[in-house]
């Protein structure tokens, strides 16, 4: 049930891989209408090797998003819906007495993918929750007290309904704290969910396929390629003063950890490959400020019917905390 390539990875250069990421995007693209800036943001995430949260309204492409994203990048796909009554085996499998050999086999869960899409997380309870923690964390789940490693590579695309709060559990600051990225599509203009119709009508037929860009082992050499992008101390400090900027904001009752530190640099590099670069330069931090750190900020809970949220006081640090300047560390070796 793995996927890691059997022969060891071949290095590739942070060309190719903007090359191999522009490919995916553009294949998703032919799916997913009108997105390209969220679509790039949730390829950042897979990128920079972790699992991305999508808090969006139904309807809007969740679903369709992560299944283009499986098949673009040539990974298996299991999708999970998350209800009250899922249980932790449900998610990561069981061991099953098998009457043809008088023994327990283990039949896994749909944990064991390539990508899973973790439909209505927060509909699902804590018990449930856990076990997908030890998955995204470790990425490996422990069943009879066996522990059983995942595939490689292993993402997760989670999504949640920010609106409607009836019947659900909502995510633990921990386990929000492992999702890289959170973000939301939004509604689409007007042209665009006129595309999504026309493209419709035209394919004569409600699924659709995305064309495989890639494969297993070559998503893990496009992030092993993310490794080699350079960071400037300049830049670096500039995320860790952002992120410590949120523990000290006035309407912070928790500010972002350590690890939203170490998840913006982490999505910078990636960010960086996407759009051709070697280095990180603070506009990637910038861009990735709100989906990195939103989930990780929470408000003081007297402050909440003043529409205070972890958003505000990110966009707050974002205009006080100093900006330096681009560094291109091969234009500097030049000169």
């Amino acid at each position: 049930m793995t996927h890691t390539p059997r022969t060891p990875l071949a290095p590739m250069t942070i060309q190719a891989a903007t090359e191999a990421a522009a490919a995916v995007l553009d294949a998703v693209e032919t799916a997913v209408v009108g997105k390209r800036e969220s679509l790039e943001l949730v390829l950042t995430g897979i990128l920079a090797g972790g699992h991305v949260l999508l808090e969006d309204l139904p309807g809007l492409g969740k679903t369709l998003a992560a299944r283009s994203f499986a098949q673009a990048l040539g990974l298996p796909f299991t999708r999970a819906q998350f209800t009250p009554d899922l249980l932790p085996a449900d998610l990561t499998g069981a061991e099953v007495f098998d009457q043809r050999t008088g023994e327990f086999v283990f039949r896994p869960g749909p944990v064991f993918t390539g990508l899973l899409l973790a439909d209505e997380i927060n509909r699902t309870p804590p018990k449930t929750q856990s076990a997908l923690l030890e998955a995204m964390q470790e990425r490996q789940v422990s069943v009879e007290g066996i522990t059983r490693k995942l595939p490689e590579p292993f993402h997760v695309l989670a999504t949640a309904n920010p609106i409607e709060h009836e019947g659900t559990y909502p995510l633990p600051e921990a386990q929000l704290d492992r999702f890289l990225l959170r973000l939301s599509f939004g509604y689409p203009t007007a042209q665009q969910e006129w595309d999504v119709v026309s493209r419709r009508i035209d394919r004569r037929r409600e699924e659709q396929t995305v064309t495989e860009v890639l494969d297993a082992a070559e998503l893990l050499r496009v992030q092993q390629a993310v490794e080699d992008v350079h960071v400037e101390d300049s830049v670096g400090h500039y995320a860790v003063e952002l992120v410590a900027a949120t523990r000290s904001h006035q309407h912070a009752l928790v500010g972002a950890s350590p690890r939203g530190t170490l998840a913006l640099i982490t999505c910078a590099r990636a960010l960086a490959v996407i759009r051709g670069r070697a280095y990180v330069i603070p506009e990637d931090i910038k861009a990735l400020a709100h989906a990195a750190l939103d989930h990780r900020v929470t408000v003081k809970p007297e402050l909440w019917l003043q529409n205070a949220t972890g958003a505000g006081v990110v966009e707050t640090v974002l205009g006080q905390v100093a900006v330096p300047a681009a560094v291109d560390p091969a234009a500097r070796v030049t000169a």
